[in-house]
């Protein structure tokens, strides 16, 4: 192996290499200025390089006297875990809960594998060893502060939560532990990629629905509470929908991301999943706030001092309107203004249930007394070309090398994984070409000599057109609604599908999902029905998709709850 000297000295020769790259010829007599220069910046980051680590304190996990033989950790036997939805096994509690703020106290949480557990490997849903270099996958020894924040509100943490390969699918059949499968219906998917998030809560709402009808519970194995999800394209909604729970992707920026596995910073967000709407705002309250920490938040993120009550609010708004006497299945939406959005019935394959359990849903906000009215976007249908050229060209450097980015971050220390090889590239055919699929076309849409930097920008310039399209149409509506995904679940992608087969069904399900990722706008899924699966043998969960103003999530919540108000959408058979 070269000395760290050895290293650190660039030749002149490959100092010309990288001139002749960008068609620069170097004069001879300028030769020995540019190397000096070249090699005192070298010496800066070797300096750097060999510095002890710098770990904020405020992202120390709080440990207690027994330290990190404090967290513990198994992988759960298939007889514990029959959906597979389960990761890894644990309990994890605060050993203080700061006053008041015991929002979760003895609730029980599942954190999606993507996401910094101190003391719990960190898979992100894909093989040993593509993680790094020495070990079978990274140990973290900091928790992200979501995590934390569930922590300090009394939360229970259970385990981790299985997600898709690399998070890069919508579906449940990628991941390197197996399918995830729907509770539902077994053999058919739960959504992705934070579809172990949404089978762990729907085991608990299974569970309930069948002892309430005196029926008999198969052995689903042990659910949660609460769980948080990862969202780059729909991964929380998408997960919700398919399994007939509730999944909120908020406004970008509300939540933080820091330590968490990154597919680009445009797009990611975290968020909460939950059995209930009210348990779902519960959850926000905890997660929601700035952290000091994550460049996705702008001056617009609220303080956590300043960070609403949302499930409080939500009770206050209801407790007025019992008040008033408007709580009822006449008058619960009056005053609510709801926009049907147009284009989100025109998507590809869009099945005719879904389309009757949404039309429906709609109906039923006109009859408790909304104003109900269908609205046009059309660069709705352009998204997601939009989100392609916006992200698509350095999502490999983030996704897959770790690259931070290049505004003020706080990046988790990590192990350092191997570069991508034939092994590696065997296994991602076979498990999950949309991983290649985001490596190579790095490779070309980062190639300035194909596609110069104008290109890009101009798609995030389109990415502003986008939000402002959205923008327009809620400045005439409280909120819009959609599907959530085209078609109930489907089957899980049979192994021996061809590449662009695989690839085309993986993220199929995302197309009202996916916009609303780059534009920051708050989502949620909840149940508002049922519909046949393709072949009509069985029916499964259809959501529906509320979208909000950007921060103002109170909004998305009291319409969904005033929707529920004329029955419950799993009872809507």
């Amino acid at each position: 192996m070269a000395s760290q000297q050895e290293k650190s000295q660039v030749s002149i020769e490959a100092l010309r290499d990288i001139a002749k790259a960008h068609g620069i010829r170097m004069r001879p007599q300028d030769e020995a200025g540019y190397l000096a220069m070249v090699r005192a910046a070298q010496q800066s980051v070797d300096f750097v390089d060999q510095m002890d680590d710098y770990i904020d304190p405020r992202l120390t996990p709080s440990l207690g006297a027994a330290g990190p033989a404090a967290r513990t950790y198994t992988v759960p036997q298939p007889s514990e875990n029959p959906l597979n939805a389960w990761s890894h096994r644990t309990l994890i509690k605060a050993f203080t809960v700061a006053n008041g703020s015991g929002l979760l106290a003895g609730k029980t949480v599942a954190i999606k594998d993507n996401t910094p557990v101190a003391g719990v490997p960190m898979t992100c849903g894909t093989q040993p060893f593509h993680l790094s270099k020495d070990k079978p996958f990274p140990i973290p020894e900091l928790d992200a502060p979501i995590v934390s924040r569930v922590l300090e509100a009394g939360g229970l943490i259970t385990g981790t939560s299985t997600c898709e390969n690399y998070c890069t699918s919508a579906m449940s059949c990628t991941s390197a532990t197996g399918p995830v499968d729907n509770p539902w219906l077994r053999g058919y998917s739960a959504g992705g990629s934070s579809g172990g998030s949404a089978v762990l809560l729907t085991i608990n709402t299974m569970k309930k629905r069948r002892q309430s009808r005196g029926l008999s519970v198969e052995n689903l194995g042990e659910g949660v509470d609460f769980a948080t999800g990862g969202d780059q394209g729909g991964s929380i909604r998408v997960p919700a929908s398919y399994c007939g729970i509730y999944g909120l992707k908020p406004t970008h920026g509300l939540v933080p991301y820091t330590g968490l596995s990154s597919m680009f910073p445009m797009i990611d967000h975290a968020g909460p999943m939950a059995s209930s709407i009210r348990d779902t705002a519960l959850l926000l309250s905890v997660l929601a706030g700035y952290d000091g920490f994550d460049p996705r938040m702008t001056p617009e993120t609220p303080l956590r001092a300043a960070i609403p009550q949302y499930h409080a609010l939500l009770d206050e708004q209801i407790a007025a309107r019992v008040a008033a006497g408007t709580w009822t299945a006449q008058k619960a939406a009056r005053g609510l203004r709801i926009g049907v959005l147009k284009e989100g019935f025109e998507v590809a394959d869009i099945d005719a249930g879904v389309t009757a359990a949404i039309r429906k849903a709609a109906s039923r906000f006109a009859a408790l007394g909304a104003s109900v009215a269908e609205v046009s976007v059309p660069l709705h249908l352009a998204a997601p070309h939009i989100f392609m050229a916006a992200t698509r060209t350095h999502m490999a450097d983030t996704q897959l090398f770790g690259h931070s980015g290049h505004t003020l971050s706080f990046p988790f220390p990590r192990s350092v994984p191997p570069p991508p090889d034939q092994a590696w590239y065997e296994t991602m055919t076979a498990e999950n070409p949309l991983v290649l699929s985001v490596l190579f076309g790095g490779g070309v849409l980062s190639d300035r000599s194909r596609y110069p930097e104008s290109v890009r920008n101009k798609a995030v310039r389109h990415v502003y057109g986008l939000r402002a399209a959205y923008d327009k149409a809620l400045s005439e509506f409280d909120v819009l609604i959609m599907p959530t995904t085209p078609t109930v679940a489907p089957r899980h992608a049979p192994a021996d599908m061809d590449i662009a087969a695989k690839a085309g069904i993986l993220l199929a399900n995302t197309p009202n999902t996916m916009p609303f990722n780059v534009t920051g706008h708050p989502g949620l899924s909840m149940p508002v029905g049922w519909a046949e699966v393709e072949g009509g043998k069985a029916k499964l969960p259809v959501g529906m998709q509320i979208v909000g103003k950007r921060w103002d999530e109170q909004m998305v919540f009291l319409a969904a709850a005033a929707w529920e108000v004329g029955g419950m959408g799993l009872d809507e058979e």
